[in-house]
């Protein structure tokens, strides 16, 4: 029994790390708009809020099954849908990461550079504008984290205490790897577009899970989401090709 419960543990804080990335890289886009303290603290506070977020919906599991329960169907010849409010907040945070992901894209290609706010009141109010954008991302990531938590532990002894902890330990381990992550992220350039590129990835999937959801069918085709496997398999080949070129940079330049 508590080899059954440490492996649950393990593979579940495992995969909550894997899913907690997107947190990570979404942050650190956010962060680099303010002074370096600062940053810190929205990146803090920003997993601290995630692993809040999850484990609240791990007791408001009733409510969060109710959630996925339709609300406002349409049927007609070419196009049928069956809206849920786990759908609905799916989708509108997948348009969210689409158009932030552009939108950073954008202002690095154009040269809009951002500048750091010097005036107490500006930053308090950006800060304040970050932090609401990372509570309703956290909202929409802990929908598929939590579910996926408790489909594979369930049937095991101490359940809702397997994943509490996995979601704790979880998020200490990306506390204290976020500021490196995003240290990398932020001397690099190449590495700042690709992770904004991830964040669109991202929103796509976010989209298309929303339409399977719903179950929105449309000429008769029904709307998959987009297979999971595909899009690490693309972030992990991007990111092994970005750290050859990376290694190949720093190579050229003590030569």
């Amino acid at each position: 029994m508590i080899i059954e419960i440490l492996t649950a543990l393990l593979i579940l804080t495992l995969l909550e790390i894997v899913l907690g990335i997107d947190n990570i890289v979404f942050i650190s886009i956010l962060s680099q708009k303010f002074p370096k303290e600062i940053g810190k603290k929205l990146m803090r506070l920003g997993l601290l809020i995630a692993m809040v977020t999850r484990i609240l919906f791990l007791f408001m599991l009733l409510w969060l099954n109710q959630m996925q329960e339709g609300f406002f169907a349409v049927d007609s010849d070419y196009f049928s849908t069956n809206i849920s409010i786990k759908s609905l907040i799916l989708f509108l945070g997948g348009l969210f990461l689409i158009y932030k992901g552009t939108k950073e894209i954008y202002s690095k290609v154009e040269g809009h550079n951002h500048q750091h706010e010097t005036k107490s009141s500006a930053i308090k109010s950006a800060f304040s504008k970050a932090l609401v954008q990372v509570v309703l991302i956290d909202m929409v990531f802990s929908f598929d984290s939590i579910l996926t938590a408790i489909g594979m532990t369930n049937g095991i002894e101490k359940q809702n205490f397997i994943i509490i902890a996995s979601i704790i330990i979880a998020i200490g381990v990306m506390l204290i790897f976020a500021n490196s992550v995003s240290n990398i992220i932020s001397r690099h350039p190449s590495l700042q577009v690709l992770a904004l590129s991830f964040l669109i990835l991202i929103g796509f999937l976010l989209v298309t899970e929303a339409a399977h959801v719903s179950n929105t069918i449309i000429m008769d085709t029904h709307v998959n989401p987009m297979p999971k496997g595909y899009l690490y398999s693309v972030i992990v080949f991007s990111l092994v090709i970005e750290a050859i070129n990376l290694k190949i940079g720093s190579r050229k330049k003590k030569s």
